[in-house]
């Protein structure tokens, strides 16, 4: 039996945060923002939320794999985005899918899209609902709706042990990939914080980054060769090492979002599970000596797994919100040869600018779990599942991530913490706090994922919200970053993409449309425009 989602927020039907969880949270929050205490919103039930009927007709060939009962749509409606949960906690779901098609292989895939067209239905392909950019929400501007969930093909096809890889349907989830491939000595390791709950099709269309913080950052660096279910028919590439053959097309698969088609499987690279592990956590005074110390260690080619700068204030329990320090989460891994001088060096690096590390036990295993790497980890697991209760308490509390070059670093830095800051105070008339961290690391630059807080007037709160998560977003562009790092473009970054990509890429990528799609069926509004 299939484990139900919540249809309203992240994660699992069945899971919850407990009130141990619960209760220091809200007062560490009350403390912070200075209120007394929090009124909180009951989460809704599906019958409290009322749904437009479905405005097309399915046909009897495709009703055994077409639903359109009230909670599939409902779950389908939005992603998991706090300003999809705000919506969903104002009982406010206006332009729903009509129906829900769960192909279970490739011809099942072609018959909805054959039936899409001849009902002058949009198609929204959809994989584990994990999209925080309005990725898989159907437009109001949309006259009929057909949700395309790839929930039935998510197998396994092939591994190839030689060449260490493995030829992967795009509906499986993270953690079915690696419960696959348990009995060989082969992972694929690409995680991040929506691993439970997204899948292979998804990461690839939306070029997912994975918790690697340098080298194999982006799907990309898994991807082998694609294969891809357009409206045009079938497109597969062929599965090699490296190619200089003109263009790739896998590059034009990888990050296309649905406008183009529907991804079916993929070869994608593995790697041996590693069995030599080296941890440390180093602390900065503050956190652009750490930056220094990480672009060291970055430019030195020593590629650590884990190089996660972070202000300690956001990733350590019972530091005084007026801490300057920093910490840096440092890792290397190995299925073939130990680590002791790769740490050795980084740490040496981080000595140069005043780091003091704090080593794990070289033969612990477990050592990634404890200290400050351990509560850094527990925190960032555990985020997801806290807002929907933020949502409940009109807290105000998202992220937006970009990326800059080294040199520009602490300049861009400082005008996007000012810009958010001041943004929450207009907008709320309260002080909020805006904290910074590098996820992934490069020789030429950081990804700097900032997370901002603050308190909402819960009568206007989703007005609130998008304004600071907007504002803050559009100012990342301006200033010479990129609207999105690794969380895809969807109906939300549209607007800040438009003034980010050259107009003649996207006059190219309207042709590549044409051509793949000629009736603009797929995902119109995430991209471009057909």
């Amino acid at each position: 039996m299939r484990r139900q989602k919540k249809f309203y927020a992240w994660g699992y039907a069945d899971e919850d945060l407990s009130a141990d969880e619960i209760k220091p949270w809200e007062a560490e929050l009350a403390e912070r923002y200075r209120v007394p205490g929090f009124d909180v919103t009951p989460a809704p039930k599906p019958e409290e939320i009322t749904l437009r009927k479905p405005r097309v007709e399915v046909p009897s060939a495709l009703q055994s794999i077409v639903q359109t009962d009230h909670l599939t749509r409902l779950e389908h409606s939005y992603g998991k985005a706090g300003f999809d949960t705000w919506r969903m906690f104002m009982r406010s779901v206006p332009n729903p899918p009509d129906a829900v098609a769960f192909p279970e292989n490739e011809q099942d895939i072609v018959r909805v899209l054959d039936w899409c067209d001849s009902i002058g239905a949009k198609a929204i392909p959809y994989g584990g609902g994990s999209s925080v950019v309005k990725g898989i929400e159907p437009q109001a501007s949309f006259d009929k709706v057909v949700t395309i969930s790839m929930r039935h093909m998510d197998k396994i096809l092939e591994v190839d042990e030689v060449s260490q890889a493995a030829r992967i349907q795009g509906g499986i989830y993270g953690p079915a990939i690696e419960d696959a491939l348990r009995n060989t000595p082969l992972t694929m390791r690409h995680y991040m914080q929506a691993y439970r709950c997204s899948t292979l099709g998804g990461w690839i269309a939306t070029r997912s980054g994975g918790h690697y913080a340098t080298l194999y950052t982006h799907i990309d660096d898994f991807v082998e060769s694609t294969r891809m279910i357009t409206p045009a028919g079938a497109l597969e590439t062929r599965r090699l090492p490296g190619s200089g053959a003109g263009p790739s097309p896998d590059r034009m698969v990888l990050g296309s979002e649905g406008i183009l088609g529907i991804i079916t499987e993929a070869w994608v690279r593995l790697r041996m599970k590693p069995t030599f592990r080296s941890s440390a956590s180093v602390r900065f005074k503050d956190f652009f000596t750490g930056a220094e110390a990480v672009r060291g260690i970055t430019q030195a080619g020593l590629y650590p797994a884990n190089c996660r700068l972070l202000e300690a204030r956001e990733a350590l329990p019972g530091i005084p919100w007026i801490n300057e320090e920093a910490v840096l989460v440092l890792a290397f891994e190995s299925a073939d040869h130990p680590l002791d001088a790769w740490m050795k060096r980084a740490l040496e690096i981080c000595a140069d600018h005043g780091g003091v590390a704090d080593q794990s036990d070289p033969d612990d295993a477990n050592a990634h779990r404890s200290g400050a790497a351990g509560a850094w980890r527990n925190r960032f697991i555990r985020a997801p599942h806290y807002g929907e209760h933020a949502v409940a308490r009109g807290i105000l509390s998202s992220t937006f991530e970009t990326a800059m070059t080294w040199e520009r670093v602490p300049d861009f830095h400082a005008k996007i913490t000012k810009i958010t800051r001041d943004t929450i105070k207009r907008v709320t008339g309260r002080e909020g706090t805006v904290t910074c961290r590098f996820t992934h690391v490069y020789p030429d630059g950081p990804c700097l994922y900032f997370t901002f807080g603050g308190m909402l007037d819960k009568a206007k709160g989703l007005e609130q919200f998008m304004e600071v998560l907007s504002t803050c977003t559009v100012a990342t562009v301006e200033h010479g970053g990129t609207t999105t790092h690794h969380h895809a473009v969807g109906r939300f970054h549209r607007p800040f993409y438009d003034k980010q990509r050259p107009e003649l890429f996207a006059r190219a990528l309207r042709g590549a449309k044409r051509e793949l799609d000629p009736k603009g069926m797929m995902n119109p509004g995430v991209l471009i425009d057909p």
